[in-house]
C-alpha cells in the first residue's frame, strides 16, 4: 500500500469511503462534519422551493377568487372559511421562508448545524400547513361548486392521502431502512 493510500487516499488521490480522520459517520460519504451540514442545507433549500411554488400557486388562485364576480354569492361560512384558507396560506409562505430569512441574519455566523436543524422543524412545520392549505382549498372549491358534503368527502379522501403519502410510507420506509440519516 503506498503513503497516499495509507492516508486514506485511493487512485487518482481520491478519497476512499469513510476513511478520512474528519469524517465522522459511517454513511458512504466523504464529508466532515461542516461539508455535511452544507449539503444538508443545499438539500433543505431545494425542499422548500419546491414547497414554495405550490404555496405561491395555491395563494394566488386563492386571492384571485376574491375578484370574482360569483365570489359575491358565497355564504358567510364560505367566506369565513376562505378568510381561513388565505391566512393558512400565508402562514405558510411565512414558515417557508423563516429558514432563509436566519440564513441572512446568521450568515457568517458559523451558526450552519443550528441554522439546519431550524430550517428542517420549519420545513416539518410548513409541510403541515401545506397539507390544511391544499385539503382546504379543494374542499372549498367541492363546497362551491358541488355542495358541503362532496366538500368533506373530499377533504377526507385528501386529507388520507396525504397521511399515507407524507406519513406512513416514510416511517414505514425508515424503519425498515434502518433509519439512517444524516
Amino acid at each position: 500500500m503506498s503513503a497516499a493510500q495509507d492516508a486514506g487516499t485511493g487512485s487518482f488521490g481520491r478519497r476512499r469511503r469513510d476513511r478520512a480522520r474528519t469524517d465522522d459517520i459511517a454513511d458512504g460519504r466523504d464529508e466532515t462534519e461542516t461539508e455535511r451540514y452544507d449539503r444538508n442545507w443545499i438539500e433543505l433549500l431545494q425542499e422548500l422551493r419546491v414547497l414554495q411554488t405550490g404555496t405561491q400557486i395555491l395563494t394566488g388562485f386563492l386571492l384571485a377568487l376574491a375578484f370574482q364576480p360569483a365570489f359575491g354569492d358565497l355564504t358567510g361560512g364560505q367566506r369565513a372559511f376562505y378568510l381561513f384558507l388565505i391566512v393558512a396560506a400565508a402562514v405558510s409562505t411565512i414558515i417557508a421562508l423563516a429558514p432563509v430569512a436566519l440564513h441572512r441574519v446568521l450568515f457568517r455566523q458559523h451558526e450552519k448545524k443550528r441554522i439546519v436543524a431550524y430550517g428542517h422543524a420549519a420545513l416539518l412545520t410548513a409541510l403541515i400547513t401545506v397539507s390544511v392549505l391544499v385539503v382546504g382549498v379543494v374542499a372549498f372549491v367541492f363546497d362551491v361548486v358541488v355542495g358541503e358534503a362532496a366538500a368533506l368527502v373530499a377533504a377526507a379522501g385528501l386529507g388520507a392521502t396525504i397521511v399515507v403519502l407524507w406519513i406512513v410510507v416514510p416511517v414505514v420506509w425508515r424503519v425498515r431502512g434502518g433509519g439512517s440519516s444524516a
